[in-house]
């Protein structure tokens, strides 16, 4: 009676299994299909507008520069990398060793160039077209309270009419001086901005700060 009795139940089990199975109003089982992902490197590519302009990025921009040691090199390449200008260096057709630095040595090439306003050294780089700038950064080191003769016979060597010319140069404590104003009477052309000294460790985070109170 018993083995009757458990025989029926699973009879009965059976057979609401299989009406289950065949109903057609069961719901189906579905797979969820995962959206495609985009690699990190592509998200990581989307620029971010807070970040400086890439180099060349302003085709109307110009940084114009002398060196003689590589710190007035260093200031230009942050201005270049802050503003996206192009980068141009006037390099002295005679480079300037170590003895002609040497401000204590009356007889240094550079005491003599500098006490001779009429000086103007030649330079060596290939002539530089200025089609397209409106405004150009010139910079250079201090030199006796003044800019170096090198950069006099640059800025009488082109017509800036319609540009902004903004100088900037690096010394270990001295000045900008009448530095400016000099390049701007040598040249006679082009609207020249007030100039700013910076040492060798300024940042760009500074330059930037200077650049956006010019405007």
């Amino acid at each position: 009676m018993k083995r009757t009795f458990t025989f029926l139940i699973v009879l009965l089990l059976f057979a609401g299994l299989t009406a289950c199975a065949g109903n057609p109003g069961a719901p189906a089982e579905t797979t969820a299909v995962q959206p495609e992902t985009a690699p990190l490197s592509e998200a990581a590519s989307i620029p971010d507008p807070e970040s400086p302009a890439p180099a060349g990025a302003n085709k109307d921009v110009l940084v114009v520069y002398f060196s003689a040691t590589g710190t007035t090199e260093s200031v230009a390449e942050k201005i270049a990398s802050v503003t996206g200008g192009d980068l141009y260096e006037i390099e002295a057709a005679q480079t300037y060793t170590d003895d002609d630095l040497n401000w204590h040595d009356n007889a240094s090439r550079t005491t003599v160039e500098q006490n001779d306003k009429s000086a103007r050294p030649a330079i060596g780089s290939a002539p530089l077209s200025l089609n397209g700038y409106s405004t150009i950064y010139i910079g250079y080191p201090i030199w006796w309270g003044e800019e170096p003769r090198i950069l006099d016979t640059f800025v009488e060597s082109y017509d800036f009419d319609g540009m902004t010319l903004i100088p900037f140069c690096t010394s270990g404590g001295s000045g900008i001086g009448r530095s400016g104003q000099n390049l701007a009477e040598n040249a006679g052309s082009g609207i020249w901005l007030n100039g700013q000294r910076f040492g060798a460790g300024v940042s760009e985070l500074e330059l930037q700060s200077w650049i956006s109170s010019l405007q």
